[in-house]
C-alpha cells in the first residue's frame, strides 16, 4: 500500500500543467534558473519557487546555489525516463515559446542517450535502416539479427553471444518521445550505443544526454550499415 501511495504522490506533482512543463524543459540535461522555468510554465516567480520547491522535495528535482542564482536540473536519469515514457502514450505539456537561445536544442532531438542506448532522429533512422537492409527482422516490438545483421553487428566489435545471454531482453523497440517511432533497446542498442562511443562516433556533450555525431561517425555508419545520415 505504501508503494502505491508513493506512486499517487509522484503522479499528483506531474498532473500539474506548471510542474509538468517546467519538468520537460529539463529533459535535456541542462539546469536552468526559476526564472527560465517560470518563463516556461506561464507562472508568476512566487508560484514557480513553490513548484521548484515541491519537486526537489520529492527528489524530482535537484538546485544547486552559484552565487545568487539557482539553478534546477533533473535528479537523475530514472527521471528522464519516466517523463519520456509518459510523453510516448501522452500529449507534450504546453510550454511557451521560449527564445532561440533559451529553447531546448535541435542536438537534443537528433541525438541523445535513452538510459544506457541511442535514442533520437539518428536512433529512428539507425533502426529503419537496418531493417531496410536486412539486418534486422521486426517481430512486433521485438527484432531478430539476420545472418547478415549477424555479420555486420559482430563485425563492427559487438559480442553477440555475450549480449544474448544478458539477463534483459536482447533487442526491441524503444518509444521514441520525440519522434514517436521505435529506436533500437535492449542488450544490443545498448552495445552499439558502447561500441560508437568507444570508436569516437559518436561524443558525449558536457552535463548532458546529448551525443554529437561525428564526422568519423558519418563515414563509419555509411561504410559499416549503409547508413547515411
Amino acid at each position: 500500500m505504501e508503494s502505491a501511495v508513493n506512486i499517487a504522490s509522484v503522479a499528483a506533482l506531474l498532473g500539474d500543467p506548471a510542474r509538468a512543463a517546467m519538468l520537460w524543459l529539463l529533459i535535456d540535461g541542462r539546469a536552468r534558473p526559476a526564472g527560465e522555468l517560470a518563463f516556461a510554465a506561464n507562472v508568476s516567480a512566487q508560484s514557480a519557487s513553490g513548484h521548484l520547491s515541491k519537486l526537489v522535495e520529492a527528489q524530482l528535482l535537484l538546485v544547486e546555489t552559484q552565487g545568487r542564482h539557482r539553478y534546477y536540473r533533473l535528479a537523475d536519469h530514472t527521471v528522464a525516463v519516466a517523463l519520456e515514457s509518459l510523453a510516448a502514450i501522452s500529449p507534450k505539456p504546453a510550454t511557451r515559446a521560449l527564445p532561440a537561445s533559451r529553447g531546448t536544442p535541435p542536438a537534443m532531438r537528433f541525438a541523445r542517450t535513452c538510459y544506457d542506448h541511442l535514442a533520437g532522429e539518428l536512433a529512428v533512422a539507425l533502426l529503419v535502416n537496418f531493417e531496410q537492409q536486412g539486418l534486422l527482422r521486426c517481430t512486433g516490438k521485438q527484432w531478430e539479427l539476420s545472418e547478415k545483421g549477424e555479420g555486420a553487428f559482430h563485425a563492427f566489435g559487438i559480442d553477440i553471444d555475450s549480449a544474448r545471454r544478458a539477463q534483459r531482453q536482447f533487442a526491441c523497440g524503444c518509444l521514441d518521445w520525440s519522434e514517436r517511432q521505435f529506436h533500437l533497446g535492449g542488450s544490443l542498442g545498448a552495445a552499439l550505443l558502447e561500441h560508437m562511443l568507444e570508436r569516437r562516433w559518436l561524443m558525449r556533450a558536457h552535463q548532458s544526454r546529448v551525443v554529437q555525431l561525428t564526422p568519423q561517425g558519418k563515414r563509419g555508419l555509411k561504410d559499416t550499415f549503409g547508413c547515411d545520415v
